[in-house]
């Protein structure tokens, strides 16, 4: 896929941004300069909604790939569609080595990835716990991180929802910024915790920005403790669902 995507990429993309949303309520972007033109590149958006990936895509000029839990790719022809958009499978709570060399592979070729660091749809209330997939992602090569704050989608099409609503969505890309950033301010040691942290504190502030203030999560969860393959595997725990 080009840095821009396929021409029915782009086509889906305009469809999304001009057609879809101001049809829900409107969609207004904030940030999106603050994109790197090329480089890899994780888009690390709050997570509330099935909308998600879609409002973030419709937002950037990047073509952007993304993990999905592999029960989206069932009928056939959702999956085939959503494969068509940079969408791969992944069985979560598994250790999907195949889905975490093909985000490895796209980040070193210079793609774009987009991760929930959260790894699951929150209640639109309090922040989840951060894993440890897109600490492990971009330590591993050297990837940038674009946060990305979001409001809207949690009225829209919550969690658990089966009909849409109207009602205006925001989309906020903070600032990127990198893993060895953080190691340059408090050193190897610290870095993956205080990686972690960085993403928390930003996403609470994109949200905010977006219109939406969220609680912080529990203290003691949600800090990456090793990027070693395990029955949950960090970047697993990151798909879209």
């Amino acid at each position: 896929m080009k840095l821009r995507g396929t021409l029915w990429y782009r086509f889906c993309r305009a469809f999304v941004r001009w057609i879809v949303y101001p049809a829900l309520g409107g969609l207004r972007v904030v940030g999106a300069q603050r994109i790197p033109k090329d480089g890899p590149l994780i888009f690390a958006p709050i997570h509330f909604s099935v909308l998600d990936p879609p409002l973030v895509a419709a937002g950037s000029d990047r073509a952007i790939s993304f993990m999905a839990k592999i029960e989206l790719f069932s009928p056939t022809w959702q999956g085939a569609l959503i494969r068509s958009l940079g969408a791969f499978p992944v069985e979560r709570g598994s250790s999907d080595s195949e889905a975490i060399r093909l985000a490895l592979r796209l980040l070193e070729e210079g793609r774009a990835l987009l991760l929930f660091p959260e790894g699951t749809r929150g209640d639109g209330e309090t922040l989840g716990p951060i894993g440890a997939g897109v600490t492990m992602l971009a330590r591993r090569t050297g990837a940038v991180v674009v946060p990305v704050g979001i409001s809207g989608t949690q009225r829209v099409l919550p969690k658990g929802a089966k009909s849409l609503r109207r009602a205006r969505m925001t989309l906020v890309f903070g600032e990127p910024f990198s893993y060895q950033d953080l190691v340059d301010r408090v050193g190897e040691k610290e870095a993956k915790a205080a990686f972690a942290l960085e993403i928390q504190e930003r996403l609470l502030a994109l949200t905010a920005q977006a219109g939406l203030t969220l609680k912080k999560p529990p203290s003691s969860r949600g800090l990456p403790k090793s990027d070693r393959p395990a029955p949950s595997t960090p970047p697993v725990d990151c798909a879209a669902e």
